[in-house]
């Protein structure tokens, strides 16, 4: 647990100090000798609330409630954190419609839980000859998507793969991941990577190959 180092009462040793009064109201420049006997007058803590500042600013109040409140403001904030993940979505050059339209659910869906997502293309043997079938690919990928879906990266040759990075679009309506739209077939293992602030990860293989 990370100590507690605010100053508070007799451990506010520099002097003068800027004042706050317990109804947040500004007293002004006074000693911290006169500060302290403000504060004990009315039954409550002469807290340190900005060190930093030229003179410190310190305030009047109840130094139990303010720990509390302070902790309760950073426990909420954390909550509201969300570490967006990289999911990976793999295609092959000649995917049939209905996998084309399976596979875009289910990228729609991760961008609606708030993950981007690296979308590729595999090619094999001498399918590498004819990359243009993996940009199209992309290309319309990304235009199904453009309403939830801002490209990051755009679509490039990587060794066998064409690869292309979809990220939310700011703004975008976001759900829950057990409103994941629901299909006949067997849902692809995503599992989600590493933080964005992280080197970017290889995704997991989302889907079966296409034939």
């Amino acid at each position: 647990m990370k100590k507690d180092t605010t100053r508070v009462n007799e451990r506010i040793r520099i002097t003068p100090i800027r004042l706050i009064g317990p109804e947040g109201e500004q007293v002004g420049i006074v000693p911290t000798s006169e500060a302290l006997a403000r504060a004990r007058e009315v039954g409550l803590d002469l807290v340190e609330v900005s060190p930093n500042s030229r003179p410190p600013v310190c305030r009047i109040l109840d130094y139990g409630k303010y720990k509390y409140d302070q902790a309760k403001k950073q426990a909420q904030s954390r909550k509201k954190q969300h570490v967006v993940s990289i999911k990976g979505m793999r295609f092959r050059p000649k995917i049939e419609e209905h996998d084309y339209q399976f596979k875009m659910r289910h990228v729609k869906s991760f961008l609606e839980e708030g993950n981007k997502v690296k979308c590729f293309v595999l090619f094999r043997g001498r399918e590498k000859a004819h990359a243009e079938f993996g940009s199209k690919i992309l290309e319309r990928l990304a235009a199904d998507l453009t309403e939830i879906a801002t490209v990051e990266s755009t679509s490039r040759l990587e060794g066998n793969s064409m690869t292309m990075l979809l990220a939310p679009r700011p703004g975008g309506a976001k759900k829950p991941a057990a409103a994941r739209p629901k299909a006949e077939k067997k849902e692809p293992d995503a599992a989600p990577v590493s933080p964005v602030a992280e080197p970017e990860p290889q995704p997991e293989m989302a889907e079966r190959d296409d034939v």
